[in-house]
């Protein structure tokens, strides 16, 4: 097998788990932890030089969106969690932004045609970038640095260039291919072509890729501000680019953009409090999930066993039935308490048979989407969990004249169906897939952490969780040790769920425990590296007053501290 974790099976030995690729990071005074290491370092400098965990975070966000475009980037959404240590309260933030107001239903099932589905490429999807607004709303609330310092090395990077290391170098080769096959609905590739490409080739690993326009981009943002992208030159120009491939997101969408502070939201685990952001974000499945695997003795059952997974998975299917249904826009009535009451739990925890898996699972009646995951900590106790992504890949491949950056194609993922939640509107801000998390221990923070990857992301947050708290592994272990990803379930796209999905299996789950899921009517296989998500998390050790890092083994990434 050629997954990441029989290789390092059959590698060399350390302490610890047989599967554990490292220790985990230690330090007492700040703490990165990205997808890409040269961000992550660039968030330390930022730390050294006394800017807080917000500061470090921008500044990382900024250059995985030259670093890795293929998770991220400023013509993306963005969404935080924050541990503010002054008022030792936890703050959300939800920066996407909504559906352009010149696109009206009947318009796009008329583009669509009989595909009832809107594409992943092209002007059809593209939703109104919201990570800049993101940027100025943590930097205004909790900055310490002028925000040309927090983002100088991001413009140093991009004219200087960075070489590419291997995950993400094989990424962007699948997005080219992705792109160049999409070419007729895409109305223009010429500006992807150029901004991404050497020698019209995708750049290998190795090579060293700069951006010169993303450059001239960041540094506009860095002197005029969030007005110059969403009023300004910026917003003038990816107005004029829309306006001129046909193209429905105008300077008017661009100007009534404004992020949210948003409650989080939670629930209790085995004594631990869980936190997620509200919808329209996924991550109250995750927490639906932990009150229905509350009821069962997960560490009798034995990590990573039959019945242990089996049960995951028949969770995951209950609260992705109610994901489907029920979350929309922030401005759509969710019944949130209702699906995080632990009686609704109870209830919904009856429809698992032990011994077969569900093919078909309608969501409940309570009462009333590639990414980027990184987390920051200072010596002050700021601790931030911040996710940021295009959705699928690189985004729509549409780069605004001279700006350096793809817009995303966040739309994709509404409903066309009319009796849906999430189904499309002007205006309107789509579902989102990506998650950040935070727990907390008797009121102090635990854990800072994301498990970036579409659909994947609250089935993972819920298998890290139960690795720590279930099975006592350390932060490290919790994100090594072989996960499940089960797909093709109910979506608030309107796909349902007919023959039980894929369970995808990673190859350091042991062949007799496939076997005997394949028996209880699984459809089980091995996904394709990458698929399985991106950890990265950052646990305070009040006991030491340490912060203890974590990087996924599956990404180019890496923890660092001070």
């Amino acid at each position: 097998m050629s997954d990441t974790t029989t290789f390092i099976r059959q590698g060399g030995e350390r302490e610890g788990a047989f599967f554990s690729s490292r220790s985990p990071v230690l330090a007492c005074n700040g703490m990165a932890a990205t997808s890409h290491p040269l961000a992550s370092q660039i968030a330390l400098d930022v730390l050294k030089a006394g800017g807080s965990a917000v500061d470090a975070a921008i500044a990382a966000n900024a250059a995985l969106g030259l670093m890795e475009p293929t998770g991220s980037g400023i013509g993306g959404d963005l969404f935080a969690l924050v541990w503010d240590p002054r008022t030792r309260r936890l703050v959300g933030l939800n920066a996407s932004g909504a559906a352009p107001l010149a696109l009206s239903y009947d318009h796009l099932r008329t583009l669509v045609g009989e595909d009832r589905q809107i594409p992943l490429c092209g002007a059809l999807p593209v939703t109104v970038p919201g990570a800049v607004d993101g940027w100025y709303m943590l930097h205004e609330r909790f900055g310490r640095l002028p925000m040309g310092e927090v983002l100088a090395p991001a413009i140093r990077y991009a004219r200087a260039g960075v070489p590419l290391p291997q995950v993400i170098a094989t990424a962007w080769s699948a997005n080219a291919q992705r792109f160049e096959a999409a070419a007729p609905q895409i109305a223009e590739l010429d500006n992807f072509r150029r901004t991404y490409l050497i020698a019209a080739k995708p750049p290998t690993e190795g090579m060293v890729f700069s951006n010169p326009d993303l450059a001239d981009t960041l540094e506009q943002v860095a002197t005029g501000g969030r007005a110059v992208f969403y009023t300004g030159e910026i917003a003038r120009r990816i107005d004029a680019y829309m306006g001129r491939i046909g193209g429905f997101l105008r300077l008017a969408d661009l100007e009534r953009h404004t992020g949210l502070w948003v409650e989080p939201i939670g629930t209790t685990y085995r004594g631990y409090a869980v936190y997620e952001l509200p919808p329209n974000t996924q991550g109250i499945a995750a927490l639906i999930m932990l009150n229905l695997l509350e009821g069962f003795d997960l560490p009798n059952l034995g990590h990573n066993s039959a019945d242990y997974l089996h049960l995951q998975v028949e969770a995951k299917k209950l609260a992705y039935a109610d994901r489907a249904r029920y979350i929309a826009d922030p401005k759509v009535t969710t019944p949130v308490t209702g699906l995080l009451d632990k009686a609704y739990a109870a209830t919904r925890r009856k429809h698992i048979d032990p011994e077969r898996a569900q093919d078909r699972l309608a969501a409940g009646y309570p009462s009333a989407a590639d990414t980027v995951y990184l987390t920051t900590a200072d010596r002050d106790g700021l601790i931030v969990s911040l996710i940021q992504s295009n959705y699928v890949g690189m985004g729509s491949g549409l780069v605004p004249d001279g700006l350096g950056f793809m817009l995303q194609d966040r739309g994709a993922q509404f409903s066309l169906r009319p009796d849906a939640a999430n189904v499309y509107a002007p205006g309107k801000r789509p579902f989102h897939t990506i998650i950040p998390a935070f727990v907390l221990k008797e009121g102090e923070p635990f854990l800072s952490f994301g498990v970036m990857g579409g659909d994947m992301q609250p089935q993972g947050h819920v298998q890290i969780l139960c690795n720590l708290i279930d099975f006592g592994m350390d932060v490290q272990q919790a994100g090594d040790a072989a996960r499940y990803y089960h797909t093709n379930d109910n979506d608030p796209d309107g796909t349902t769920m007919v023959d039980g999905g894929r369970l995808n299996l990673e190859g350091g789950i042991a062949p007799p425990v496939r076997a005997e899921l394949a028996r209880r009517g699984h459809r089980v296989q091995m996904a394709a590296p990458g698929l399985y998500g991106g950890y990265q998390a950052i646990q305070w050790d009040r006991l030491n007053r340490v912060f203890r890092g974590a990087s996924e083994m599956r990404k180019d990434g890496q923890v660092c501290g001070y």
